[in-house]
């Protein structure tokens, strides 16, 4: 039978009531759903797995020891992507050079094109990527937010604690600065 969102809502919330009391096993659960969004986000923002897993590891660390300020108000996923993102951008802020992204599952996945349709899917996925890393890391945040994980203006301006106003802006931004990147590297090739 499968679970309403409703349930779903009423599990988190009790979740969120059980951990801010200390239940650890409470907080587990919260991990457990919320860590696959928060790998994905963090991994889309720098192109690092490794750096996407310690920041992640972190952004939960620091929501369990902040959890009784957390306002039930706003999505619990919503408060633990702007810790995340916001580890992100200050370890990016301290790194010189961005990793390179590992794209060997997409190509291993494409089985139906023949070896050139791959190796030129690859090749455009990469520069969007790359793209997609050159953008300044507040525009990259939204952009991240709205395109890969759907969220909405309002949900993207509660995450990054910003006006929908700037969300909008950002992101405008941010596409203006993908279309102008890929122009150039296409027009290149």
């Amino acid at each position: 039978m499968p679970v309403s969102a409703a349930s779903t809502n009423s599990n988190e919330l009790d979740w969120i009531a059980r951990a801010q009391q200390g239940d650890g096993q409470a907080f587990g659960e919260l991990v457990e759903k919320h860590r696959p969004g928060v790998l994905n986000v963090v991994y889309r923002m720098c192109g690092d797995p490794q750096l996407a897993e310690e920041a992640a590891q972190e952004a939960f660390l620091r929501a369990w020891q902040n959890l009784r300020r957390y306002n039930p108000k706003f999505a619990f996923r919503n408060w633990v992507y702007r810790i995340a993102l916001n580890l992100a951008i200050d370890r990016l802020r301290r790194r010189t050079e961005t990793v390179a992204i590992d794209t060997l599952r997409e190509i291993l996945t494409v089985e139906t094109d023949g070896p050139e349709a791959t190796l030129e899917r690859h090749e455009q996925a990469e520069q969007v990527r790359q793209a997609v890393l050159d953008l300044p890391p507040t525009s990259r945040a939204a952009l991240i937010l709205r395109e890969y994980e759907g969220l909405t203006y309002q949900e993207i301006a509660d995450a990054l604690d910003i006006p929908i106003g700037t969300v909008m802006s950002r992101l405008n931004y941010a596409r203006g600065q993908l279309r102008e990147s890929l122009r150039r590297s296409w027009e290149a090739t």
